[in-house]
């Protein structure tokens, strides 16, 4: 498959001519698309987005629903460490330890992760260190496909999947959807906004996106990715702009630590790897200590350029009441090391 892939992308560049190297901006006529090895592959606008049409048809000729598996793990105070595997059956949930009188929070992995990736169980243990919760880590194969490209064609079908387990809880067992929280790292960021797209009863409460991906995915489509109108509130942490992840705001309110783009601590960051994590580092501290204050800004660029100001906004980035308040977007300083967060006390 992965031969196949990158055949299709050769055989459509030459067609298509190629965008000379100090032309190409990424994200806006084109991608760097990421690969296993760390390195990466140069497609245009077109060239990528018939690489995934086409794979999003084949797969659904194929009728390939089978092969793209979502499996459910729920953590609660009774069972920090040890989930239960959930699925959409009454005996399944009644078995477990999920209680609809307590907020629930979904959490998405990316790209060549899982549900044992440590971003889940930081995410995690901070939600249940705060108080009681559901907390439902979500483990979805097809980010482990080692072709970033057929983990793209995959993330509605996934989202698909998130929706109906969400959907299943709130019509069946009480959840409410003004009291969930689904947050995202990467493609998982956009998985979650199929999610929201999908829930039927309304809006979620909020999305996170952390960092969420470039590659293949544009800015102009917001159907086809995480958007601000997919729950009642979308945040966007956004670490590596411009690189694996957008540098254009995704969210309602917009984050932007040290500018966006890298981090300090990361050093020579060439596959973008660490910048990209630390949304998920960030956040986790975030719902821990509500430590990180920002700069309100009159728009992202000023964030981009931390050319906005020095006084403190009100608002701080990951706070748990930015679904009722907040709006635009912000720059965020951050240490190198842990605390990262300037408010930590």
């Amino acid at each position: 498959m992965k031969f196949l892939i990158l055949l299709t992308i050769c055989v459509v560049a030459v067609a298509a001519g190629p965008i000379p190297e100090d032309e190409r901006v990424n994200g806006e006529n084109g991608w760097y698309i990421p690969q296993a090895d760390g390195s990466f592959v140069w497609v245009s606008t077109e060239e990528g987005e018939e690489l995934v049409e086409k794979l999003e048809k084949e797969e659904e000729m194929e009728g390939r629903i089978s092969t793209v598996p979502v499996t459910f793990y729920l953590y609660t105070n009774q069972n920090p460490s040890k989930p239960s595997k959930i699925t959409e059956s009454a005996k399944s949930i009644k078995n477990s330890n999920f209680n609809a009188d307590y907020p629930t929070r979904f959490i998405i992995h990316g790209w060549t992760q899982s549900y044992t990736s440590s971003m889940n169980s930081d995410i995690r243990a901070a939600w249940l260190a705060r108080g009681k919760y559901n907390v439902i880590v979500v483990d979805w194969a097809r980010a482990r496909s080692v072709d970033y490209a057929s983990s793209v064609a995959a993330l509605s079908k996934t989202g698909k999947k998130v929706a109906s387990m969400i959907n299943y809880l709130n019509e069946n067992h009480g959840m409410k959807l003004d009291e969930v929280e689904v947050i995202g790292h990467s493609l998982g960021a956009h998985v979650a906004g199929y999610a929201g797209k999908g829930t039927k009863a309304g809006l979620l409460h909020a999305i996170v996106g952390l960092d969420p991906a470039l590659p293949l995915i544009s800015w102009k489509k917001p159907n086809k990715r995480l958007s601000a109108n997919d729950a009642q509130y979308v945040e966007s942490i956004q670490t590596n702009g411009g690189q694996l992840g957008f540098l254009k705001p995704i969210g309602k309110g917009a984050f932007y630590p040290n500018g966006g783009k890298s981090q300090p601590g990361c050093g020579w960051d060439l596959t973008g790897a660490c910048d990209h994590a630390r949304s998920c580092t960030y956040y986790a501290e975030a719902v821990a200590r509500n430590s990180f204050p920002s700069m309100r800004c009159g728009d992202y660029q000023e964030a981009v350029k931390n050319n906005c100001g020095v006084s403190y906004s009100d608002v701080k980035m990951g706070g748990d009441t930015n679904a009722y308040v907040v709006s635009g977007d912000f720059y965020v300083p951050v240490h190198s090391s842990s605390p990262y967060g300037y408010g930590y006390a």
